[in-house]
């Protein structure tokens, strides 16, 4: 997992931000924003939504999972997704989701749904 580091320190940089600067913003100390950008500590959860959220990225980029740091979802996505409910098996029965024309298995739906509300409520 060490790309979340390097990821996070060049964001940093490409903005022209100290590690002060971005802690501040993402109310986390300097220290904890060190250890993350050498590696020595990873962000829990909320810290890597905040700061996915804050460079405007997707957590699969901070995660060295995708090479895309733009990988957003647009409007009409996120309409379809705030229309299901994850409780609702027969939601998810009655559609097909697809990525790179691969069709996505219940769970990786539940969780793409998931992703979607923890982005939004930030």
């Amino acid at each position: 997992m060490g790309q979340i580091g390097n990821r996070i320190a060049a964001l940093r940089e490409k903005q022209g931000l100290t590690q002060e600067e971005l802690s501040l913003k993402l109310d986390i100390s300097r220290a904890s924003l060190s250890h993350y950008e050498k590696n020595r500590r990873e962000p829990d959860y909320d810290t890597l939504v905040k700061i996915a959220n804050h460079f405007k990225v997707s957590i699969d980029y901070l995660l060295g999972r995708t090479q895309d740091p733009e990988m957003v979802l647009d409007q009409q996505v996120r309409q379809f997704v705030d229309s299901l409910e994850l409780s609702d098996e027969r939601i998810l029965q009655h559609f097909t989701l697809t990525i790179d024309g691969k069709q996505l298995t219940p769970e990786e739906a539940r969780r793409f749904i998931a992703f979607v509300r923890a982005e939004r409520s930030f």
